[in-house]
């Protein structure tokens, strides 16, 4: 690793981190500062197929020790992590801000959720329990007991670059796997720091192998190939349902069982007996968090139509308050710039979709400039780029109502009662999360199982989420895994059953089981005369 200055801060020449030695090996690529171009982050190399082969070969050697190493001793090593994130928490959350442009709320969110994560698992190094089962023998037992998988193969999104990795890979090296760990193009120098923090913790070199690089066509897509090759004996990503997919196929041909944590299109609703206020700041927050570059953000705000027009002047009134802008600069904004140019070009396409569907824009004008200024932007429009909060009236059956956008963007969409806002909800292709407001328990009951989500609030956000609490989502959203709390572990273990003899001869179940037959049956109506 190299250092040199840049406009923000320092820039760092990073290489690929295996076996615990750094590697320069494969083409230049750059981070910049999402808000200002003109900050250089870092220069990192993309990893080849190759890079990605003796990465996979190192961990394989590191999961060799690693798995033999007691689980309460894994665990200490996360209980190390989550003192030493602790201590470096400022420090991530600034470069978070630096590096992908989240404001300074969320990206000490993002970092606590890794702390939470490293907390909670590290004493999960004391409770993998298996279970000791009766047998039907005599002088036999029976247990089981959580076994490592071996080497994860793992890619990860850039809008949570230290949360959703944590979810990843903490459970995997608890459990005693080994992995190789590609992140987002986004954040390099978090990740490079997340595994060197690792390493401080105490984790052996080539637990955790980082190598850097794109997706289609790159570095992403020659990890799932490798898949093929039998090196990895899992595979976790967090990104599109579209990629999520074709990893699935490939996971299958090779009986490998990923974690799939895929898109989203979040039904809010708010019934007629909301409080209102609330459910403003609620859907306001869901929409419009992290400029809507969450899987979890709202996609589309079902109101009740005795409240809908009320519910639309409130809504718009808070929506035109919203500020944006660098938050490196100006900590005070809601929310900051576009991830990067591919996520800024699909969300200015969906102003075409709407045009194309009769859609009907209350509010927005696309990318801010100089030229077309927002009113509440602080600082210089086009150092990056940056997107009006928008908000249009859709109906179901339109193509943004039904696909994820992820950028500062919702419909509203007017249902009349319980059972249409229900029928609603499910009526896009995802099941991630999703939000009722609402007094009336009998109308949060019906919701709460009615909905076809992984995740539901009640008079509370469609976004956020807690370590011992699980994450995950249904239909076009995932495969039914979960990440976060104990359930996580069922993703990097697998179950051995054991049975241990201590009779010195052959018993064979079912065949020599010495089952009891019944007696003869009494006639107990005759008996009692009845």
């Amino acid at each position: 690793m190299k250092a040199f200055a840049s406009k923000y801060g320092n820039a760092l020449e990073l290489g690929h981190l295996i076996g615990g030695e750094e590697v320069f090996e494969g083409a230049p690529l750059e981070r910049r500062n999402p808000s200002d171009h003109e900050d250089l982050i870092a220069r990192f190399p993309e990893g080849t197929k190759d890079t990605l082969r003796k990465a996979a070969l190192k961990a394989r050697e590191a999961f060799l020790e690693w798995s033999r190493t007691p689980a309460p001793v894994r665990g200490q090593v996360l209980f190390n992590l989550a003192k030493i994130l602790e201590r470096e928490k400022p420090t991530l959350t600034r470069l978070m801000v630096r590096e992908v442009g989240k404001t300074f709320k969320e990206a000490a969110g993002d970092v606590q959720e890794a702390i939470d994560t490293a907390i909670f698992f590290a004493s999960e190094g004391r409770r993998l329990y298996g279970q000791t089962v009766p047998s039907e023998m005599r002088d036999k037992e029976l247990f089981t007991f959580r076994r490592p998988l071996g080497v994860v193969g793992m890619i990860t999104a850039g809008n949570f670059p230290i949360a959703v990795p944590s979810w990843k890979l903490i459970p995997a090296v608890l459990t005693g796997n080994a992995v190789v760990w590609k992140p987002s193009e986004d954040s390099p120098v978090l990740s490079y720091v997340f595994v060197k923090l690792f390493e401080e913790a105490g984790l052996p070199p080539g637990v955790i192998n980082l190598v850097f690089g794109g997706g289609k066509d790159s570095t992403g897509q020659w990890l799932v190939e490798l898949m093929d090759e039998g090196l990895f004996q899992k595979f976790a990503f967090t990104g599109s349902t579209k990629v999520g997919r074709w990893i699935g196929e490939v996971a299958g041909r090779n009986l490998i069982r990923p974690t799939l944590e895929l898109g989203g299109k979040n039904p809010l609703v708010v019934m007629r007996d909301a409080d209102l206020d609330l459910a403003v700041e609620g859907a306001w927050w869901s929409a419009f968090a992290t400029g809507g570059q969450r899987c979890t953000s709202a996609g589309n705000i079902l109101v009740d139509a005795p409240i809908y027009e009320e519910f639309k002047r409130r809504f718009l009134e808070k929506v035109e308050a919203t500020a944006i802008g660098n938050p490196l600069l100006y900590p005070e904004v809601t929310y900051g710039p576009f991830i990067n140019e591919r996520l800024y070009a699909r969300w200015l396409e969906h102003y075409r979709w709407a045009e194309e569907d009769g859609a009907t824009l209350l509010f927005g004008r696309g990318r801010i400039t100089r030229d077309n200024p927002y009113p509440r932007f602080h600082g210089d429009p086009e150092a990056g780029l940056f997107g009006w909060p928008t908000v249009f009236e859709a109906r179901p059956g339109m193509r943004q109502f039904q696909e994820e956008i992820f950028g500062p963007t919702v419909n509203l969409v007017k249902v009349d009662g319980i059972e249409e806002a229900i029928e609603v909800a499910n009526s896009t292709p995802y099941g991630l999360s999703s939000a009722i407001y609402t007094n009336h328990r009998h109308w949060a009951y019906l919701f709460k199982v009615g909905i076809r989500a992984g995740m539901t609030s009640i008079n509370n956000t469609t976004v956020g989420a807690e370590a011992h609490l699980p994450f995950g989502g249904v239909k076009a959203s995932g495969n039914g895994a979960r990440e976060s709390g104990i359930w996580v572990i069922e993703e990097y273990t697998y179950w051995h059953a054991v049975n241990e003899e201590y009779s010195g001869r052959l018993q064979l179940a079912q065949m020599d089981t010495g089952y009891i037959s019944p007696k003869e049956p009494t006639d107990w109506g005759k008996v009692l005369g009845i």
